[in-house]
């Protein structure tokens, strides 16, 4: 089917109490409007056109990041839900397939629902998505006959009887390009909002015999984002369904409701995810792997067989292979770990390389930046370091070498070398005690502090 999607993003949101276009605030780690792209874009749609108004370069941005060949099309009034589809005739205007209008505060919405929508338009002139409301407030009323959708009737314009009815609208129409814009050149603002509705062309689509469809979905894909509180419930709904999926899929998690995805996350089968693990966007873990409470993981890839935390933190660029070990307060930044490798304890990995199965010990650094550029660590294979060991970039440790705890690496190590770069230890006879005793007696008599220190001076220089 061709397929053009128009993408409804103009609105501001002065319910959000924010200066950030509505679409734009996040779920699930993407912009709202995100959300709505990629639900259409599974469908393969020949165009994309966003509406936007508000906040027009920054939702522009924000769409172009997604899709480069997004179309940007502005409405500069707000003038209701059919001004704002209207706004995309021009660009369409030599397209001839099937419209699909959604929108960009709806996160929620499913690929295989639009897909279900779409279809019916093999019987139906206009498609109209539509849920059963358990509290149906003030949304609009899908009236129907039978399975034949007759009009939509917006809460304010509605009667007590028609009030009544629990099949709701949620904005999400399919139809023929050229029939949509041609509905849309004969609705008005006869209504209480003195708006062009876009549910009105069903009304019109019916006034020339053509028949209309209803396609009902579960409530919580049509989340509409208004406010802060709603915003949450999106989350929430989302994070719900989605360890649902990983649950389903051969995930194991002890503590699913303390595991946060995001909205791109990919975990393959027979991984397990501890207590409180939080995924941030750009993060794939293959099969097999266990990934321990209260890491934190963004723009990192996890082989299988891993073993990621507790407590770890995996940053962008972070490239696990197969049977790595990421212990206990370790932090990786943009690193490549190869087959085996072992980092398992306090310790900061940053712009490096690490050899198969090198083991690096406990409190090693790798001190990749000198406050103006970055430079990269390479350690070779089954490379031993010390605990305490800091790698001053850039430096290479061969293969089967080892640094001496507590060193400081400044050059590079040979393979099978063993460096050791530390001061030679001085112990001084009984200078502690004295130290200690000159100290206190300081602490006693402050007004005596230079003299007091001098004497400490003096025992430190002995």
């Amino acid at each position: 089917m061709n397929i053009a999607l128009i993408i409804l993003a103009a609105g501001k949101g002065t319910r959000m109490q924010s200066e950030l276009p509505k679409v734009l605030h996040k779920v699930a780690g993407a912009p709202m409007l995100i959300h709505a792209m990629r639900a259409g874009r599974a469908l393969e749609p020949k165009r994309t056109i966003i509406v936007a108004g508000h906040g027009f370069e920054a939702v522009s941005a924000a769409a172009r990041t997604e899709d480069p060949d997004v179309e940007i099309v502005v409405q500069e009034a707000q003038l209701g839900t059919g001004h704002a589809v209207d706004q995309a005739r021009a660009a369409l205007g030599d397209f001839d397939g099937t419209v699909l209008v959604l929108y960009g505060d709806c996160p929620l919405i499913q690929t295989r629902t639009l897909e279900e929508l779409t279809a019916t338009l093999n019987d139906s002139a206009v498609s109209v998505l539509g849920f059963e409301a358990k509290d149906p407030a003030r949304y609009g009323r899908l009236i129907t006959d039978g399975d034949k959708l007759k009009r939509i009737v917006e809460f304010k314009d509605a009667s007590p009887e028609e009030r009544a009815v629990t099949l709701c609208n949620s904005g999400v129409m399919a139809a023929p390009a050229n029939l949509l814009f041609d509905l849309l050149s004969e609705i008005d603002t006869d209504n209480a909002s003195g708006e062009l509705y876009l549910t009105d062309v069903v009304g019109k689509a019916v006034a020339r015999g053509l028949q209309c469809a209803a396609v009902r979905c579960a409530e919580r894909e049509t989340l509409g984002v208004n406010s802060r509180v709603e915003l949450m419930q999106a989350e929430k709904e989302f994070q719900n369904l989605r360890r649902a999926e990983a649950l389903e899929d051969g995930v194991s998690m002890p503590a699913p409701e303390t595991v946060h995805f995001s909205f791109d996350t990919v975990i393959g089968r027979d991984t397990v995810i501890e207590q409180n693990v939080v995924f941030g966007p750009g993060v794939t873990v293959e099969s097999g792997a266990q990934i321990r409470a209260f890491s934190h993981l963004e723009g990192a890839h996890v082989s299988r067989g891993c073993i990621i935390g507790p407590y770890a933190r995996l940053r962008p660029g972070a490239e696990l292979a197969e049977d790595v070990k990421i212990g206990n307060f370790v932090e990786i930044k943009a690193s490549a770990l190869d087959e085996g490798a072992k980092v398992n304890h306090l310790s900061y990995i940053g712009d490096a390389h690490i050899g198969a199965r090198a083991n690096i010990g406990a409190g090693t650094i790798t001190c990749n930046y000198d406050g103006v550029m970055k430079h990269h660590t390479y350690i070779g294979q089954e490379a031993f370091i010390g605990s305490n060991t800091m790698l001053v970039a850039p430096v290479t440790v061969g293969q089967d070498a080892m640094t001496a705890s507590g060193s400081v690496i400044t050059q590079n190590v040979p393979a099978g070398d063993l460096a050791i770069a530390r001061s030679k230890q001085d112990n001084k006879s009984g200078v502690a005690l004295k130290l200690m005793k000159r100290l206190r007696a300081l602490k006693a008599a402050p007004q005596n502090k230079n003299e007091g220190l001098n004497q400490c001076a003096e025992l430190l220089a002995y």
